[in-house]
């Protein structure tokens, strides 16, 4: 609509690029895509999997659209418009922010020490938080208003996904048997992490993950 159409082409080209490096991780992995959005100014691959995937593979998945990108940037960084919109949009795509991949690895990385629960919220905060900064931090114009309002929705719909994503976290737990390497005992639900298999603790007693999420199912 504004005849900008190199510009634009440069900047989708990146774009799918970097969606492609998404997309070959989860063929390496075989995980399955339910859909990849492309929009004017970024995308979204979206998967159709299990929530407790390896924290391995959502890491790799998830550096490798930054990686393609860069790798992408390296072989042709002799146009200026080009290398300005690659490195901007491999910057801002690194801040963690949801729905961007910054926000995924820094989930990953709070899965590795906190619970399930705990990491999505932490999740949802510092997103929150790094949303704020850039509101003050930045000076604006159209695109950047619209990006915000993108990913201001986005961290509203994530907020209101919350228990549903802890709920189904649970419910994959009760229905497949996994054999986890890593064993700890907790005492609250709540404190399940993921790749984990957990014996709970509560009066003296113990429990198997799956008698105590067949009481929070029955009630």
């Amino acid at each position: 609509m504004t005849g900008n159409f190199k510009n634009f082409i440069i900047f989708s080209s990146i774009i799918i690029v970097h969606e492609l490096g998404h997309i070959i991780g989860a063929f390496i992995f075989k995980w399955k895509i339910d859909k990849v959005i492309l929009l004017p100014f970024g995308g979204i691959t979206i998967f159709n999997e299990s929530i407790d995937k390896p924290l391995y593979q959502e890491f790799i998945i998830a550096i490798l659209g930054p990686t393609f990108q860069l790798i992408f940037y390296l072989l042709y960084k002799n146009n200026e418009i080009f290398n300005y919109y690659n490195i901007v949009i491999l910057l801002f795509n690194l801040l963690p922010v949801h729905p961007l991949d910054g926000s995924k690895i820094f989930n990953i990385i709070f899965n590795e020490f906190f619970s399930f629960k705990e990491s999505h919220i932490l999740t949802i905060l510092t997103s929150f938080l790094t949303f704020i900064i850039i509101l003050f931090g930045f000076k604006y114009n159209l695109l950047l208003i619209l990006i915000l309002f993108f990913i201001l929705l986005e961290l509203v719909k994530e907020v209101g996904k919350h228990n549903y994503y802890f709920n189904k976290f649970l419910l994959e737990r009760y229905l497949h048997q996994n054999n986890y390497r890593k064993k700890k005992t907790i005492t609250k639900i709540k404190k399940m992490k993921k790749q984990t298999k957990h014996l709970f603790k509560i009066e003296e007693k113990y429990y198997t993950e799956k008698q105590i999420i067949q009481k929070l199912f029955d009630k």
